[in-house]
């Protein structure tokens, strides 16, 4: 018979060595990327359950969508993942757009891509620095943040957002690309990409990081494909498979996307995934740059009605965000809002999979597990 004492503040245990601990980690937000709850039972200092609770701070996204139309329904899609706005938008218009069965310029889309891989790697460089720090490494975060600066002012220039940059529009995007941005951009790419080997060599080369994450937090295969785990923490797990590459969008069948990939499944795996991503990511946007400096002048929208309104239908759009899949099952009734949106996050799937990654471990390594599962809580609360 198991005997379950739950230890609070002002509480005692008669006798640890023969009952469980329930502890709480959380739902402060420091404990974690936002508001989540871990309710763990411990065995001693090994943890024997995990239940990770969600809805702290849930805010109806998806409600909120059906009285909304088509062109306000971006700026709540945009906020999900807080960092991977532009990434996010992405997936609604291009529901919006099938169901309309429009064409979207070549120069539109060519951009599109860009902003997506230059906003993917902004969100690899907040883990790539943010991660570190949860295991005591104070100094990467201050090289991350440098490097994401230099991005963010491209970003900013192009769209007038430094995070939710609301710069997509269904038809394309919001306005023409400012006079000389591409050279900026591609300075901005170059010097990201020159400085990158400080970050690596500074963590990779740290022994004290390696001994806190390789073989901890195994994910295994099986457990990717149980839980639908996508992303850098399933490919860290051996799991081939990336939208852009086998299952393409925008312009991304007109590129060579390298999909980066390890086998061992543990926290050193996903974050070298993370890193190797940046770099693939460095040159798809050289390519992108490449290809728009090749096309003729010609617009980046198309022109819509004063009252959009999507035909009767339904469809599923899913694109490949820096965290993992998120997918967009847009349901209409010809009106000029939705008359459903429901969307699949990717952070959703990863924290759910802690409820198996996490027991057998220490607690010690708890926040080191936490860490390289690489997810933001918005994106779970949608």
């Amino acid at each position: 018979m198991t005997t379950e004492r739950i230890v609070g503040i002002g509480a005692g245990a008669k006798d640890l060595a023969t009952e469980d601990m329930t502890l709480n980690i959380g739902p402060q937000h420091p404990s974690t990327h936002g508001v989540l709850r871990l309710r763990l039972t411990l065995d001693g200092e090994r943890i024997s359950s995990a239940e990770p609770i969600i809805g702290y701070m849930h805010r109806g996204a998806e409600k909120l969508f059906e009285v909304r139309d088509f062109r306000q329904i971006i700026v709540l899609a945009n906020r999900h993942d807080w960092l991977s706005a532009f990434s996010n938008e992405l997936g609604v218009v291009l529901a919006v757009e099938r169901m309309l069965g429009m064409e979207v310029p070549a120069r539109a889309t060519w951009t599109r891509t860009l902003l997506a891989e230059l906003n993917r790697v902004l969100n690899h460089l907040m883990f790539l620095g943010s991660y570190p720090l949860e295991v005591g490494a104070i100094t990467p975060i201050f090289y991350a943040f440098r490097e994401r600066e230099h991005l963010q002012r491209v970003m900013e220039e192009v769209s007038g957002g430094r995070m939710h940059y609301m710069f997509n529009r269904v038809g394309g995007l919001k306005e023409e690309l400012p006079a000389g941005w591409a050279r900026r951009a591609r300075e901005a790419v170059a010097d990201v990409r020159s400085r990158m080997h400080q970050i690596s060599d500074l963590i990779m080369g740290n022994e004290i990081f390696r001994a806190r994450t390789r073989g901890v937090g195994v994910l295994t295969h099986d457990q990717i494909l149980q839980y639908g785990v996508s992303g850098p923490i399933a490919r860290a797990s051996g799991l081939d498979f990336d939208l852009r590459r086998d299952e393409p969008y925008l312009a991304y069948d007109q590129l060579d996307v390298r999909v980066v990939t390890r086998a061992e499944g543990d926290c050193l795996a996903r974050f070298e995934c993370l890193l190797d991503q940046v770099y693939a990511s460095l040159d798809l946007a050289d390519a992108c740059l490449d290809h728009l400096a090749d096309l003729p002048p010609g617009p980046i929208n198309q022109r819509l009605p004063k009252v959009l309104k999507v035909p009767e239908g339904h469809t599923y759009a899913w694109t490949e965000n820096p965290l993992g899949i998120n997918g967009y099952y847009l349901v209409s009734r010809g009106e000029k809002t939705p008359w459903r949106m429901k969307l699949r996050s990717a952070s959703f799937n990863n924290v759910q999979v802690l409820s198996e990654l996490l027991p057998g471990n220490l607690v010690a390594d708890m926040i080191a597990i936490l860490g390289s599962m690489f997810f933001v809580v918005g994106d779970i609360d949608k």
